[in-house]
């Protein structure tokens, strides 16, 4: 059983305050003290809610992943680990894993209650930080698609478009997961997907904060922060999650 679900926004170390003095500012939220052997690890704590995203400083050009917080955490390594899963590190109340095509992620132990609410922008636009979009090659998009089915037992659900498939997430779980068939051969990874009420808006905030258009797709707009980590932010609502409607032209 799953409790809760973290979005961990991983970022060169080197560049660590920069990163999160932008993310702090985007999500409404509060760094905490830097934890870790090496302070790698930190909370972004909301005003009102139960924190859900968190930071971790890394060697390379970061990315993000996701940690589950489950029951019992060893039935969950077992499970994990007879679904193909490759378990990197344990410890007491942890454990990192990779999954069979290699995307990383966590088991850990913890209990979340209430969802944040939405972020109000300069203008009044309401955004949220909701959602991780894995990025899987083709050779291994099927297997993680079924792999993450089995580890969850979420349902799946395949999109309007043919390259993405959803997890169907419990509405009480923050992290909402979206899984991406690349167009080419290369690392697996993630990245944050943004749900905004007007995306042209909130990329205005975004920008003034420092980060950078890079290309728009279909409902989407890419986007970099000021250390270069990718996010997208894109035309769902805030609240809800779901995609706008377009008015016909």
């Amino acid at each position: 059983m799953i409790r809760w679900s973290w979005m961990y926004i991983d970022r060169p170390a080197a560049r660590f305050d920069d990163a999160f003095a932008f993310w702090t500012a985007v999500t409404g939220t509060g760094l905490s003290a830097r934890q870790g052997e090496h302070g790698e690890f930190a909370t972004l704590d909301p005003a009102t809610g139960d924190a859900y995203q968190a930071a971790q400083a890394v060697g390379g050009d970061g990315g993000a992943h996701l940690d589950i917080d489950v029951v019992d955490l060893d039935r969950a390594r077992r499970a994990a680990r007879d679904l193909g899963a490759t378990l990197v590190a344990d410890h007491d109340a942890w454990s990192l894993a990779r999954s069979p095509h290699g995307l990383p992620f966590c088991l850990t132990t913890g209990e979340g209650r209430h969802i944040p609410a939405p972020v109000t922008g300069p203008d009044g636009s309401l955004s949220r930080v909701d959602q991780l979009c894995f990025d899987i090659p083709p050779s291994g998009y099927d297997g993680e698609v079924a792999f993450w089915a089995a580890l969850t037992g979420w349902p799946v659900r395949r999109t309007g478009r043919a390259e993405f498939t959803r997890l169907l997430v419990p509405a009480h779980l923050p992290v909402r997961i979206l899984i991406q068939r690349l167009d080419s051969e290369q690392e697996p990874g993630a990245h944050i997907d943004i749900a905004c009420a007007d995306v042209e808006a909130v990329a205005a905030w975004h920008e003034s904060l420092g980060a950078r258009r890079a290309h728009r797709g279909a409902q989407w707009l890419v986007m970099t922060d000021p250390v270069g980590g990718v996010y997208c932010l894109t035309e769902r609502d805030p609240l809800t999650g779901k995609v706008f409607r377009r008015s016909p032209s």
